[in-house]
C-alpha cells in the first residue's frame, strides 16, 4: 500500500512536471529570458530524479534472477552518471549564453516571462504537496530536489518584475549564470556520488563505527572482524562481516543474527551476510580433517 501511494505521487509529479519543462521551454524561447530557460532545464533535473525515484521503488517491487542476484538496482547508478554528464553541457552552454548576453543584450518579454515562471512555481508547489509527508526514502529525495526548483522559479518571477519595472534586463543573464552554477554544482554531486557508489565505497550517511557498536552491544557477541559495507544503490546497503561468538547452539545463534540485524536496519542495510565463528567450531573442524 505504501509503495502504491509513492508510485501514484510520483507518476503525478512526472507528468506535472514534464509538461512545465516544456511550457517554460517554449515560454524562454517566447520571452528570450535566459534565466526561465535555466529554470526549465533546473526542472529538467527534478523530472530525471522523480523518474529515477518511481524506478527505484518498481525496481524494489521486482524478484532478483539466478543471472542478475541483485536485481537491477544498479541502473539508477548508470542513469544518473549519464544524466549529470549531460546537466553539466547545459550549465556550460547556459554561461556562454550569459556571457555573451551581458555584452550584448536582449529585448525580454518581461510579461510572458512573469506568467510562465508564475505557472512553474504554482506546479513545483503542487508536486511538493503531493510528494510531502512520505515516509519512502525515493519520495523525500524527490521532495527536496521540487523544493529546490521551487525557490529557483521564485528567483525567475522576482527578475521578471525587475525588468518590468527598470528596464534593466542585465538581471536575467546574472540569474540564468546562478541558476547555471547551481545546475553545475548538482551535476558534479551527480557524478561524485554515482561514482562513489560504483567504486564500492562505504556509505557517505553511515557511520562505520556505529554499525560495528550496533552489532558488538548484541548479547552474545564477543567481537565483529572483516566488516565490509557498501551501497547497492542509492536507498540500499550491504554488509558482510565475521562474527565471533561462544554460543555454541545454533538456534541461539540465529536469534543473535536476528537482533544484528534488526539493530543494522536504521542504516538501511538490507542484505546482511554474517559468518559466526566460535572455538566450538574451529574445534570441529579440526577433528573432521583429522578424520578425512
Amino acid at each position: 500500500m505504501q509503495y502504491d501511494n509513492a508510485e501514484k505521487s510520483l507518476k503525478i509529479a512526472i507528468i506535472l512536471t514534464s509538461v512545465f519543462f516544456v511550457v517554460e521551454i517554449i515560454g524562454s524561447s517566447i520571452s528570450g529570458s535566459l534565466s526561465l530557460l535555466g529554470d526549465a532545464w533546473h526542472m529538467f533535473r527534478d523530472v530525471f530524479a522523480l523518474i529515477l525515484s518511481l524506478s527505484a521503488i518498481h525496481i524494489a517491487k521486482n524478484l532478483p534472477s539466478r543471472t542478475k542476484t541483485f536485481g537491477y538496482h544498479r541502473i539508477e547508478l548508470f542513469a544518473a552518471f549519464i544524466n549529470g554528464i549531460m546537466l553539466i553541457g547545459i550549465s556550460l552552454w547556459i554561461f556562454w549564453q550569459a556571457y555573451q548576453r551581458v555584452f550584448a543584450p536582449r529585448q525580454i518579454e518581461s510579461v510572458t516571462m512573469f506568467i510562465v515562471a508564475l505557472i512553474g512555481l504554482l506546479a513545483n508547489l503542487y508536486v511538493a504537496l503531493k510528494l510531502h509527508g512520505s515516509h519512502d526514502i525515493n519520495v523525500k529525495s524527490a521532495f527536496t530536489h521540487v523544493l529546490a526548483d521551487t525557490l529557483s522559479s521564485i528567483a525567475v518571477i522576482f527578475a521578471s518584475v525587475w525588468i518590468f519595472f527598470t528596464g534593466q534586463t542585465v538581471i536575467d543573464p546574472i540569474l540564468g549564470s546562478l541558476i547555471a552554477a547551481f545546475i553545475l554544482f548538482s551535476a558534479f554531486a551527480i557524478i561524485k556520488d554515482s561514482i562513489y557508489v560504483l567504486l564500492g565505497f562505504a556509505p557517505k550517511n553511515v557511520n562505520f563505527d556505529n554499525v560495528v557498536k550496533d552489532i558488538e552491544r548484541v548479547k552474545g557477541v564477543g567481537g565483529v572482524h572483516n566488516v565490509h559495507l557498501w551501497s547497492l544503490c542509492s536507498n540500499i546497503n550491504v554488509i558482510d562481516a565475521h562474527i565471533f561468538t561462544n554460543e555454541p547452539n545454533m538456534g541461539k545463534i540465529e536469534i543473535i543474527k536476528q537482533k544484528i540485524k534488526k539493530n543494522l536496519e536504521k542504516y538501511s542495510i538490507r542484505h546482511a551476510t554474517l559468518e559466526f565463528e566460535c572455538e566450538e567450531c574451529r574445534v570441529n573442524h579440526k577433528i573432521k580433517r583429522m578424520r578425512h
